[in-house]
């Protein structure tokens, strides 16, 4: 899946990788995609909260290695 910006968030715990995830989100369109590299493990559930509450949508999510990857469009 093609992202249009990637942050890198590993070494990061909660809730750090959800707000530069927020931060990165202000700054792009709607209906681009941003590609969240994380390695804390409960980056996986806190995602998925912050998609249903933002109204963001969450794409995709998987484990790679020790990183955690998760793909969300803006709304």
């Amino acid at each position: 899946m093609e992202a249009h910006k990637e942050i890198d968030t590993r070494g990061l715990n909660c809730p750090l990788p959800i707000l530069k995830a927020k931060k990165a989100l202000a700054d792009m369109g709607s209906g681009q995609v941003l590609k969240v590299v994380a390695t804390d493990p409960g980056s996986n559930r806190d995602f998925q909260a912050f998609a249903r509450q933002t109204g963001h949508e969450l794409l995709e999510q998987q484990t790679v290695g020790a990183d955690f990857i998760h793909m969300l469009r803006h709304r």
